[in-house]
């Protein structure tokens, strides 16, 4: 079978298509023939080298796929050959097939794309933890979404709208009128404006309830800031590691550098609270997480969240699918598909 290898650690390039042996279900496990596979910006932080969970090359990306079932192990009742399915995989995602637990799989509504199918799994629950477990969000309350424009950020976009918030949204103001139409009721510009004076202009002073920040660094000094009393900041990502197709320990070390410290006593002082999320290391929760994954595959199922695909890209062109979402271009999910 084919399979995407990361070669080594460097630019797109070192993402090399490969023959591999088809991996064989063992019991409680299924396998998928894999017609799409989510990109997410976690995959550039492993394929640069600066993402300690991922296997060190030579290793297969790829954190979701959507696909057909063709094999289940002993013990498996559901999902059953044939079925259509969307799953996570952590890891090992970038292949035409690939072997998970069958609880960490679930039906793909009939209405989605395989594409569509592709873009849930990480987008979408990270977004249900983060506004829901985490954020516990309440309607009325104003989300700032950093990054909106990405998957995870749609996906926010959208569940916060169904939560009935007041969604703020940073993007470049390329994207600002497509944000709009999906559920941003203030798009603010992180690019050229001053976006604490712009949330502050938009809250009255108070600041935004909620505020998700997939950026690090300073980004999460200034998002502490910005929250109004008993507000909630989710930190989920440290997309701005990332500024060129290489590792750059100077970066990192700066952006280390700018993080801050969240002192007990300041949190208590301030009323606000801190959460951390990463759903990589939640792999044994997620049959716990069950019930959100349920609500928001009957929500899909029902039309009233639509995931958003920025661009497919056959397998082989797995290259240029992550240059492409390294361009912070997409609006949307980068989608690999294999015909």
């Amino acid at each position: 079978m084919r399979q995407v290898v990361l070669t080594r650690f460097g630019p797109p390039e070192v993402l090399q298509l490969r023959e591999a042996p088809e991996p064989v279900p063992g019991s409680g496990e299924i396998r998928i023939a894999v017609r799409a596979i989510g990109v997410n910006f976690v995959d550039v932080l492993a394929r640069i080298g600066v993402y300690p969970d991922a296997p060190k090359p030579p290793s297969v990306l790829g954190y979701e796929v959507a696909g057909i079932v063709d094999a289940v192990g002993d013990g498996v009742a559901a999902p059953r050959v044939g079925d259509r399915v969307l799953a996570f995989t952590r890891f090992g995602g970038y292949a035409a097939r690939v072997v998970v637990p069958a609880d960490v799989s679930s039906l793909v509504p009939a209405r989605l794309s395989d594409a569509e199918a592709a873009a849930i799994p990480v987008s979408y629950l990270t977004a249900a933890i983060a506004l829901k477990r985490q954020a516990n969000l309440q309607p009325g309350e104003t989300v700032l979404i950093h990054n909106a424009g990405g998957g995870t950020g749609i996906a926010a976009v959208q569940l916060a709208k169904r939560g009935g918030a007041i969604v703020l949204g940073t993007a470049s103001p390329g994207k600002h009128a497509a944000l709009r139409t999906l559920g941003v009721d203030h798009a603010i510009d992180y690019r050229t404006g001053d976006v604490a004076a712009e949330v502050r202009r938009l809250t009255g002073g108070r600041g935004a309830d909620v505020i998700l920040d997939p950026l690090s660094g300073r980004s999460w000094r200034q998002s502490y800031r910005l929250l109004a009393p008993l507000g909630r900041l989710i930190l989920y990502g440290a997309s701005q590691v990332v500024t060129g197709e290489r590792r750059s320990w100077w970066r990192f070390i700066t952006l280390l550098l700018e993080m801050p410290r969240f002192h007990p006593l300041a949190l208590l002082n301030d009323n606000r609270s801190v959460h951390g999320l990463n759903l990589g290391r939640l792999w044994s929760e997620v049959p716990r997480l069950r019930p959100e994954m349920d609500a928001l595959l009957a929500d899909l199922a029902a039309g009233l969240l639509q995931p958003v695909v920025a661009q497919t890209f056959p397998l082989e062109r797995a290259a240029e699918a992550h240059r492409y979402m390294q361009s912070r271009g997409n609006i949307g999910k980068v989608v690999l598909t294999i015909g």
